[in-house]
This record gives C-alpha cells, sequence and structure tokens, in this order.
C-alpha cells in the first residue's frame, strides 16, 4: 500500500506542468455533428423527414506549451467523422433508415487555454481542416409477405464537397492530477462545406467530447 501511494505521489508531482514545458496529449472520443441549412426531406405534401444530427468517432493528439500559471498554447492533428442525418421513417411497409450524409476530416486545432483555476481551462482558437471522404449513405427496407428485402445505397459526393473546411473552437477541459483530461468543444464553422454560392450553403457544426492523458516532454 505504501509502494502504490508513492507512486500515486509521484505521477502527481510530475503531473504539474510548470511554465516554460510542453506535454503532449494523446485523445479520443466522440462528436456529435450536424450541418446548418440542411433542408428536410419532404415525401408528401403533408409529411417530411425531420433533420438529426450525426454521431462519429474522434481520434487524434495535441501538442500544448505553458506559457504561464495561467495560460497556455496548443495545437493538434484529429481525425473526426461529421455531416448530418435525418430520423428514420416507415410507411406502408417501407422504411428508411440510416440516412446521413458522413464527411471524414483531418483537422489542425490551434486553441489557447486559459487556466480559471487549478486543472480547469477555457478555451478558444481555430481549426483548419482538410476532406478525406464524403458519403451519402442511407438504407431501404421493404417488407411484404413474400419476405424482407433490405437495400443499402453509399455513394462518394467528395467532388462535391469544398476540400478545406475552417472553424471556430471553444470549449472547456479539466485536468486531473493523473494527468488524465476531459475536454468538451463546440466548433462553430465558419466556411461552407459543398461547392458553390448559395447563400444557405451548409456549415459544420460539431460538438465533441475526449479523453486524452498528458505526457511532459
Amino acid at each position: 500500500m505504501m509502494i502504490a501511494a508513492m507512486m500515486v505521489a509521484a505521477v502527481s508531482a510530475n503531473a504539474q506542468f510548470e511554465p516554460g514545458t510542453f506535454s503532449i496529449q494523446p485523445k479520443a472520443g466522440f462528436s456529435i455533428a450536424w450541418l446548418t441549412n440542411m433542408p428536410s426531406i419532404p415525401i408528401s405534401t403533408t409529411s417530411t423527414i425531420d433533420k438529426s444530427p450525426t454521431v462519429g468517432a474522434l481520434l487524434g493528439a495535441e501538442a500544448e506549451y505553458q506559457l504561464t500559471d495561467m495560460i497556455s498554447l496548443a495545437a493538434g492533428l484529429n481525425y473526426s467523422l461529421q455531416g448530418s442525418g435525418w430520423e428514420n421513417y416507415k410507411e406502408s411497409g417501407v422504411e428508411l433508415k440510416d440516412a446521413k450524409i458522413e464527411l471524414g476530416y483531418v483537422a489542425i486545432p490551434v486553441v489557447a487555454n486559459f487556466y480559471l483555476f487549478k486543472g480547469f481551462a477555457i478555451k478558444a482558437g481555430i481549426q483548419p481542416a482538410f476532406l478525406t471522404n464524403a458519403n451519402e449513405k442511407f438504407t431501404i427496407e421493404k417488407s411484404s409477405s413474400a419476405g424482407n428485402v433490405s437495400v443499402n445505397y453509399d455513394e462518394s459526393i467528395k467532388d462535391d464537397c469544398e476540400k478545406f473546411d475552417l472553424s471556430v473552437p471553444m470549449g472547456i477541459s479539466y485536468q486531473f492530477q493523473v494527468p488524465v483530461v476531459i475536454d468538451l468543444r463546440y466548433n462553430l464553422g465558419v466556411s461552407k462545406v459543398f461547392k458553390g454560392d448559395a447563400d444557405k450553403n451548409p456549415k459544420n457544426n460539431v460538438i465533441s467530447l475526449t479523453v486524452g492523458y498528458k505526457f511532459a516532454l
């Protein structure tokens, strides 16, 4: 027990990132994403399929330099799945399921962290990102007396999308003594997703939650 306590104390001591020190933080989590100005899908004159967010994975790492006790700068490299979706719809034995636009980005978030008290920070910055894949997906299932039929649709729409995306990340994080870091961010999209100059061209909006572990360099 004493040896375990000494090990925890040593880890805690090393977790104090002083001004002038670097750290790196691998992280993983998930994102809830949606596209602004995406329309509902009209089915008839009286019904539509409503929009819904889509959930995706987020993986990456972040390097941080502690300027002062209260301020640090961080830059990262992430891969995240974003996009938007629609609710499932069923009528007359035919069901439309898992309809979504799935967008994959490699992102480079650069943020300033302001530590309001030990371990707790608010953050804001800028995030350029580069499109890696873009697909439109849905599944149609039809039930009849002869049996069930399922058709999966998955088509690339990468040529219709802008290859560069820009957003403004803002959020909060808390670093435990271990030092495990929980990070909650909202990314406000400022650049259009699809090619063309329409006023209502959708933009990416993302809420992400990640858990990371900080290593001193």
